[in-house]
This record gives C-alpha cells, sequence and structure tokens, in this order.
C-alpha cells in the first residue's frame, strides 16, 4: 500500500492519547478488549513495547540472538509506571526521528528495517489507544488514513505473510473483498491453506489461511466486507467496531473467512 503518512507524527500522537485516556481510568478498572489485564497492565505492555523497539533501534541489534538479551526495567507500579512510560514513549519517538527509515534492524517479520518499526509502532500506539479508550469508556475517532493502512498492515503481515519455510495454496473459488468506504481503499483476499515446518522449533503447520493479493487485479469478487477503515481495522483486530460492518455474498466463504482470523492476530 503506498502511503504518504507520516508514521512519526501518529505515533507522537497515539501514544499521547493513549495515555490521556488511561489517566482518566482507575488503575485497577478492567481493560474491556483485554479481558485478563487492568489499566495499569495495558500501560505497562505499551511502556515495554515502546521501550524494546526504542532499544532495538538504540542499539542497532540486527539479529534475534542480541534481540532476545536485551534487559529493561520493570517498573512497580502506580506513578513509577507511568513514568517509565512517559520516558520509553519519548525516547522511542526520539530514537526512530534520528534513524534513516532504511537503516537495517531486527524485527520479527521478514522486513528488516527502522520503517518496519515506524509503522509497526505506529499501528501499535494506535490499537491500544482504542483499548484504552475503552477502558476510560471515552472512545474517540481513528485516522481513516492510518486505519487503512492498519488494515493492509493486518491483512499482509499480521495474518497474510508467508515465511520463506513455508508455502500458500490459493483456492481460487474462495475470494473476499474488503472494501473501506471512506477512504475508497480494498483489498482482494484469497482464502487458502499454509503448510510448511518451522526450522527454529520443528512445528508443522497446516492450517487455513489468508493472503491480499499484491496487485489487486480489479476484478469483481461476490464476497464483500464494508464499512469504514475505522471499523475495519478494529474488525481484524477483534476490537469493537463503531459502526457495523456490511457483509454480502456467499455466506459459507464469509463465515470460512471469519474463521480463519478468529484466533487473532499473534
Amino acid at each position: 500500500m503506498n502511503t504518504d503518512l507520516d508514521y512519526l507524527d501518529h505515533l507522537a500522537r497515539e501514544s499521547a492519547r493513549f495515555l490521556q485516556a488511561l489517566r482518566e481510568a482507575a488503575p485497577d478498572a478492567p481493560v474491556p478488549s483485554c479481558p485478563d489485564w487492568r489499566a495499569e497492565d495495558l500501560l505497562r505492555h505499551l511502556g515495554e513495547v515502546q521501550w524494546f523497539w526504542g532499544a532495538i533501534v538504540r542499539d542497532g541489534v540486527t539479529d534475534s540472538s542480541k534481540a532476545e538479551k536485551l534487559e529493561q526495567e520493570r517498573p512497580a507500579d502506580g506513578a513509577d509506571v507511568v513514568a517509565f512510560y512517559e520516558r520509553a514513549s519519548r525516547d522511542l519517538y526520539e530514537i526512530l526521528a534520528a534513524t534513516p527509515p532504511k537503516t537495517p534492524a531486527w524485527t520479527w517479520s521478514e522486513e528488516q528495517t527502522v520503517a518496519f518499526i515506524r509503522r509497526r509502532q505506529a499501528q501499535e500506539a494506535l490499537m491500544h489507544r482504542v483499548d484504552a479508550e475503552l477502558t476510560a469508556e471515552a472512545r474517540s475517532p481513528m485516522d481513516p488514513q492510518l486505519s487503512a493502512d492498519g488494515v493492509d498492515e493486518a491483512l499482509r503481515i499480521m495474518y497474510g505473510g508467508v515465511p520463506p519455510w513455508g508455502m500458500f495454496a490459493t483456492d481460487n473459488t474462495k475470494t473476499v473483498r474488503l472494501l473501506s468506504t471512506d477512504t475508497g481503499h480494498s483489498w482482494l483476499v484469497t482464502l487458502g491453506q499454509f503448510s510448511g515446518t518451522d526450522p527454529e522449533d520443528n512445528t508443522s503447520h497446516d492450517e487455513p489461511d489468508i493472503r491480499a493479493a499484491d496487485v489487486d487485479p480489479g476484478v469483481e469478487a461476490g464476497d464483500t466486507v464494508e464499512g469504514r477503515a475505522a471499523d475495519l481495522n478494529c474488525w481484524l483486530w477483534h476490537r469493537p467496531t463503531v459502526e457495523p460492518l456490511n457483509r454480502s455474498g456467499d455466506q459459507a466463504v464469509l463465515n470460512a473467512f471469519e474463521s480463519t482470523i478468529a484466533s487473532g492476530i499473534n
């Protein structure tokens, strides 16, 4: 997806809105979208995530063995967690801003660049801002273009990425088109089967999967899911939508698509 999004600007904005929302909630308030978490757990989580990726870029980490050895402080609770988050968030922004996007950096994805981290962390902050606002019962709008980019990332990387050791067998009789009604973006997604053996732990996989077309041929798809970009993004991340999505077509295909993404994003 071609985009002119300023990921650093979105990262800063969403990180600030995340903290603002959690300041309005009690530390032990439940997080509706993350049932096992309280507000303070959510705050600690994003702080740790932002610290980790800031350290990856700051230290020039380019392989998984060094990434696994990174050690971070563990804030106790209360004000310590807030201070930890504020520092980690500020440091991440400053480190990313000072580092060219094409700089090599370790990631868990095939793309090993700072550009990937910029995008991923903007999207991470966006979705956890939604979690924070659900916790505080004070939901606010999501940026449509950033949300459309989030749909693209979810479909192509979080769900649809195929590692080098695996293969994806398409079922061209099962396609679903996702349509963003407010931004005009669309994605043609094919259902299929992913298989392969992970060389790191020798785990074998043979399971339903999806893949978004690299180049959209513009063909009609009989099965569609449409709605605002923000709602599509929340739906893919198993967060509640603000407005309902419209589904049309073969219910069996739509059910198969939803069943494939039902396990959520790891």
